[in-house]
This record gives C-alpha cells, sequence and structure tokens, in this order.
C-alpha cells in the first residue's frame, strides 16, 4: 500500500486531483468531511463553545463553521493560538478514524489488479503532522491568479482568503528534508490538462 499525501494552498485545486485520483482507483480519505463529523459530536461542540464562546454555535446547537473560522484563521498571534486550540480538541479524534482507516485499507487486496493507492486529502497536512506518515507527498501548484479567481467564484472574500493564507504560511509547506517524497501537479490549467496530469502521476505512482 501507498500513502499519498495531498498539499497545496487553498484553491490550489487538491480537490479536483483527489477526485481525478479516485476515478484511477486511488482510496481517499476526506479529513475535512471527519473532521466536520466530528462538530455533530455533543462533547466535542460542549468543548469548543466552552473555549470559544457561544457565538460559534448556530441557533441548532450545531457549530457555526463560518463563525469559527473567523475566530482561528488569520494573521495574528491570537488566531494562531485559537487554531492551536481547535486542533488540540478535533484533531485526536480525527487522527484515530484516519489511522483506523489505514489499517482497515493496508489489509485489503491491491486494488484494480495493481497497488493500492491511498491518498491522504489532509487540511495542512504538515502541520497536522501526518507528512512523515506518507510514502510519497503530492504538492498541488496553481498559479496565485487562478488561485484568487477560483475562490472568488466561490465566494470567499479578500479578507477570508488571506486568513487562510496566513495559515498555510505558519509551517505548512513540506520541508526541505521531504523533498525526496514529493511529487508535484500543476493544476492551473483547464480540467483536461489536470486530468492528463494525473494520467501520467497515477502511472507514476504505480511505477514506484
Amino acid at each position: 500500500m501507498l500513502v499519498v499525501g495531498l498539499i497545496g494552498r487553498i484553491g490550489a485545486g487538491k480537490s479536483t486531483v483527489a477526485r481525478l485520483l479516485a476515478a484511477k482507483g486511488a482510496d481517499v480519505i476526506d479529513a475535512d468531511r471527519i473532521a466536520h463529523e466530528q462538530f455533530a459530536d455533543e462533547d466535542v461542540r460542549r468543548t469548543i463553545a466552552a473555549r470559544f464562546g457561544a457565538g460559534v454555535l448556530a441557533a441548532d446547537g450545531s457549530i457555526d463553521r463560518a463563525a469559527l473560522a473567523r475566530l482561528v484563521f488569520g494573521p495574528t498571534a491570537a488566531h494562531e493560538a485559537a487554531l492551536r486550540d481547535l486542533e488540540a480538541i478535533v484533531h485526536p479524534r480525527v487522527r484515530r478514524r484516519i489511522e483506523a482507516e489505514l489499517d482497515r485499507l493496508g489489509r485489503l487486496p491491491p486494488a484494480r489488479g495493481g497497488r493500492r493507492v491511498v491518498v491522504l486529502d489532509v487540511p495542512l497536512l504538515v502541520r497536522a503532522g501526518w507528512a512523515e506518515r506518507c510514502d510519497r507527498l503530492l504538492v498541488v501548484e496553481c498559479d496565485d491568479a487562478e488561485r484568487r479567481r477560483r475562490l472568488a467564484g466561490r465566494g470567499w472574500t479578500a479578507e477570508q482568503q488571506a486568513a487562510r493564507e496566513a495559515a498555510w504560511n505558519r509551517g505548512s509547506a513540506p520541508p526541505r528534508d521531504l523533498e525526496p517524497k514529493i511529487l508535484r501537479v500543476d493544476a492551473s490549467g483547464d480540467p483536461t490538462y489536470t486530468s492528463q496530469t494525473i494520467d501520467r502521476t497515477w502511472t507514476d505512482l504505480q511505477r514506484l
């Protein structure tokens, strides 16, 4: 089993790359989805509200993710401290779920007659401590202007984009000692170009 971690700035195209790899036969573990599931847990909601205040709860008692994001993503030391606290609440639960899924997949036969490839789609993967667990790191790159255009198309404000960039800049880029693990994918182009790039990348992963 080959474990591949996705790395890239917000809007770079990680979700697109994950989807294309899944179409090739990869098993994708979506840590963001797992984290959102944890927000439904009563103990997690209670702990988050105790740390961040009732303002992060919606009228129905669920986590208001937009309100929470405003507190944890940003350029200040307070944002950094808040993000660390949120990670301390959610990440251990997410890690246990991911490790259990990796264990399950590792006991399965190869997929489609070839090597089983498991993709970790984890936001801020390096910061979250998953880089060392991966056999390869797939760095998804995209022109900054194109990333901003994509995010604006999703309704992201310039302030929201800057806040996520600040979180990335705090230790999310892969360190140089991990360079031997890195493969790079340019997702700046149109969907056809990206798909062709993933075709080549998939072949490379199967040969490793």
